[in-house]
């Protein structure tokens, strides 16, 4: 465990350890606990903490990277990106989280994209 920001990660989860690293890390800083700015461990520092792979973190950085949630910077090293992007970053990581989803559930693209239109559908309707 990582006791600065609180982080677990369970073997027996069903969730891959990076992914267990990447929402845990995605919901502070959605919820508030990181701040823009905020620094996170170095990739090797929070392998270190949880006993992963230095390789496991870094795809967890990385999605959050392509998320938009945080920012990697040669000498400032990985920090919380900037909060004005908060509400795309989200559905972002959302979205690649029912991406993942689908394709572990079997959908092809065109099923995947169908089940999202009929939602968006729902979500219209319940606004």
């Amino acid at each position: 465990m990582d006791e600065r920001l609180g982080i677990a990660v369970d073997p027996g989860a069903s969730e891959p350890p990076f992914e267990q690293v990447r929402a845990q890390l995605a919901d502070l800083i959605e919820s508030g606990r990181l701040l823009t700015g905020d620094r996170l461990p170095t990739v090797r520092a929070l392998a270190g903490d949880l006993g992963l792979a230095a390789n496991t973190v870094a795809r967890a950085y990385k999605e959050l990277e392509a998320a938009g949630l945080v920012q990697t910077r040669s000498r400032a090293g990985t920090v919380v990106a900037s909060s004005a992007h908060s509400a795309e970053a989200t559905v972002s990581a959302l979205a690649a989280a029912f991406a993942r989803a689908a394709r572990a559930a079997g959908l092809d693209e065109a099923a995947a994209v169908d089940v999202v239109r009929a939602a968006l559908r729902t979500a219209g309707r319940d606004a």
